[in-house]
């Protein structure tokens, strides 16, 4: 008799299992497996990468473990130096000229500087005119004497200015005098005695330690003596003695001084305040440094200063603009010139529209390496253009202004190139008039006569050692 199944009753069913609470299950599962292969992958990266490394390290010689340490710590410092400063990518071009009405409010705008009236400029070409009119200014001092110097060297002009300086200050003047720890490092310590001896207060800008790395590379590179907080000089010369003569042979530089009298010292002065400041920790204030304006010639003079504290250069704006609004001639005469791509941009730009663009750059005589390999590198799209570039050779030329126009002109203490617009500290005077700039152009063609203009061809047939030379000098065209 067969067998049948008796039929399962309602009351023995089994209960149904709802679906929801199983795939909430089945997901939860699935997020934690995926959570911790997704961890396991990542452990085992990790400890798989650190595992090689040491069996690595393990075989290391002494040797290679001290060419390990050199290469992060080259890295270290090439990190730690390099520059901050946002520059200008957009809004170089301009509807306007440097002869147009929008021109000097843009101008002091882009750089937060005013134009201050009432100022009188003497334009002293070299050592031979310069320096005793400098002298002059200190022994005449009244009320206070200050200096800011990137170079201050040993030798006989540091010497004398040493004892004038003394003398001042043994006269009761408040003499201060501020450093670059780098710049002037070779200054002897028979005129650092002179200056202490007489009463002179001298202090160091940003010298090297261990714990003031990040700021090694932020060097004071302004010139400037302030006399009374009524005359002031500056431009490209330091205290040393190659800046001795009237640039006669290699020995004796070219270069320019300006000497301002007017309202256009203060900002000098300010300038010279804040560093003093940032390093002593005093304030000087009074009316020793900051007596009451009062006019002394005739020219409305913009001050720039440049740090790259602020994040970006004033002095580079200036320059960008300048460039872009000029629209008959551009003259630039700078000792070390190397154009970043914007710069060289803007510059291709005025040829083709018709501007007469000269540079003038030191030549064979010149003191950096790497400004002048990095320069020379550059050239191409200048020459192809039609930009005209001559290397004065006579001697070292140090002079560093621009004149657009027949009618703007800047001169001061900065080079053309991302160290002086992107990591020092710089200042510039600019004038907008036509009687002035007619002076710069003027000493500009004079100066052409010592220089060689470099050809296209000449640049091409260059040899394979300068082109070598070049290359090795652009891996730190940053820090030129």
């Amino acid at each position: 008799m067969p067998v049948t199944a008796d039929p399962v009753s309602e009351d023995k069913k089994p209960e149904s299992v709802s679906a929801e609470p199983l795939r909430r299950a089945l997901d939860e599962a699935k997020r934690e497996a995926q959570s911790s292969g997704t961890f396991s992958r990542l452990r085992g990266l990790i400890w798989t990468q650190w595992l090689w490394l040491l069996i690595q390290a393990a075989e290391l010689t002494w040797k290679q473990w001290l060419g390990l340490i050199a290469l992060l710590t080259a890295a270290f410092i090439l990190w730690l130096f390099r520059p901050i400063e946002k520059e200008p990518e957009y809004g170089l071009d301009h509807e306007f000229a440097i002869a147009s009405d929008e021109f000097l409010p843009s101008i002091s705008g882009a750089t937060d500087t005013p134009f201050l009236p009432g100022n009188r400029i003497d334009i002293l070409n070299n050592g031979d005119q310069f320096y005793p009119a400098m002298l002059t200014a200190i022994s005449q001092a009244q009320q206070s004497i200050t200096i800011e110097a990137y170079i201050y060297w040993a030798g006989e002009i540091g010497r004398r200015f040493a004892e004038a300086l003394a003398a001042k200050a043994r006269a009761g003047l408040p003499v201060r005098i501020l450093l670059d720890a780098v710049g002037s490092a070779t200054i002897s310590d028979e005129i650092l005695s002179t200056l202490r001896a007489g009463g002179c207060q001298v202090a160091w800008y940003h010298p090297i330690r261990w714990y003031t790395l990040k700021r090694t590379n932020n060097r004071t590179h302004r010139k400037s003596l302030i006399v009374d907080g009524r005359i002031g000089f500056t431009g490209g010369a330091g205290i040393a003695d190659q800046w001795l003569g009237h640039a006669q042979d290699p020995e004796h530089w070219r270069d320019i001084q300006i000497r301002i009298e007017g309202p256009a010292v203060t900002p000098l002065q300010s300038a010279f305040a804040r560093n003093w400041l940032e390093t002593t920790g005093e304030m000087i204030s009074g009316p020793r440094y900051y007596p009451q304006p009062e006019p002394a010639g005739t020219l409305a003079v913009q001050s720039i200063l440049s740090s790259p504290e602020t994040g970006s250069s004033t002095v580079r704006t200036m320059y960008y603009l300048s460039i872009v609004c000029a629209r008959r001639s551009i003259f630039i005469a700078n000792p070390y010139f190397v154009p970043d791509e914007n710069a060289i941009r803007i510059l291709v730009a005025a040829r083709k529209r018709g501007v007469d663009v000269k540079i003038m750059v030191s030549g064979r005589y010149n003191d950096n390496w790497l400004a002048r390999h990095n320069s020379t590198r550059l050239y191409r799209r200048l020459l192809e253009a039609g930009v005209e570039i001559y290397e004065y050779n006579r001697t070292m030329l140090h002079q560093k202004y621009m004149v657009c126009d027949g009618l703007w002109s800047t001169v001061g203490t900065t080079n053309f190139d991302n160290r002086s617009f992107a990591l020092n500290d710089e200042n510039n005077v600019c004038v907008y008039d036509r009687a002035f700039a007619a002076q710069w152009e003027e000493i500009f063609r004079q100066d052409l006569i010592a220089a060689a203009r470099v050809t296209f061809e000449d640049w091409q047939s260059r040899g394979l050692l300068r082109k070598l030379s070049e290359l090795i000098a652009a891996l730190l065209q940053d820090q030129v």
